[in-house]
């Protein structure tokens, strides 16, 4: 069944110039005919980064791990590191359970690869990130006199979450044909999610018998890889790097079986 899958995968590579065409629609669709159009992407983290920076580190007087005595320009930068993981997951996720009955005409369309379309909201997400991390990097560098080398090494720590996500996209994109109410689901499961993830707060602050909770939650590796090695100027977790991998490719297999099987009665629902 999984040998089926990955040579499924090629058919999904042999898609790549309509995967392209997509994902550039979807992301000029996104600010189509607003008048300052992919300044927005820009300008929406910036301005969502200054509100929970003033939440939690002027409002909450929140510290970053118990004793530390961290500036509100690091603070901001630890914040945005973890929001530009978190939003790759969230946007993907969010946009699953519609993605299939939101577009009647393709399931009519037998050719139509319908298997693309998590794909495409994917890499809208990634160039959404994108603007992220370069406005995070150059933050780094103009506020505090710091670019570290090791944020080159960023994309490598992505792999296993693109894989998570897009697993799971397929998987809940297909559930959402069948069942509507897992987009409620999923609308409470995303902000519970984004709290119970080491964004706002490092790890090391949780009492040790939750720790538990962020061992199984592959989002929290991935942020905090992304803190070492843009933040911080370390290595990532190679081991994470390594298992994190396999499990991505365990659950995009998985993820692209499941919207295979159910895929045949797809136009019968809708």
């Amino acid at each position: 069944m999984l040998g089926s899958a990955f040579s499924q995968f090629k058919n999904i590579y042999n898609q790549k110039s309509l995967i392209n065409q997509f994902t550039r629609r979807e992301i000029s669709n996104r600010y189509k005919g607003s008048y300052l159009g992919i300044v927005w992407s820009f300008i929406t983290p910036l301005i969502m980064l200054v509100i929970y920076t003033f939440v939690f580190s002027v409002v909450f007087q929140a510290k970053w791990g118990a004793g530390e005595n961290t500036s509100k320009v690091e603070f901001a930068l630890l914040l945005l590191s973890g929001l530009l993981v978190f939003n790759i997951f969230s946007e993907v996720l969010s946009k699953s359970p519609t993605l299939i009955t939101s577009n009647p005409n393709y399931v009519k369309k037998v050719v139509f690869p319908l298997e693309i379309l998590p794909i495409v909201t994917l890499g809208s997400a990634l160039f959404q990130a994108l603007i992220s991390y370069v406005i995070l990097v150059s933050a780094l560098f103009l506020l505090m006199g710091v670019f570290n080398w090791t944020a080159l090494l960023f994309p490598l720590v992505l792999i296993p979450l693109v894989l998570f996500t897009v697993g799971l996209s397929w998987f809940i994109s297909s559930l959402g044909v069948y069942i509507r109410d897992i987009g409620q689901i999923i609308n409470l499961a995303l902000p519970a999610l984004m709290f119970m993830s080491p964004i706002f707060y490092p790890i090391s602050v949780i009492p040790k018998e939750f720790h538990f909770i962020y061992q199984i939650n592959p989002i929290s590796y991935v942020v905090e890889d992304a803190r070492r090695t843009i933040i911080w100027g370390e290595l990532p977790s190679w081991d994470w790097m390594v298992y994190g991998t396999i499990i991505g490719v365990v659950f995009a297999a998985f993820g692209y079986i499941w919207f295979k099987k159910t895929r045949k009665g797809f136009a019968d629902v809708l």
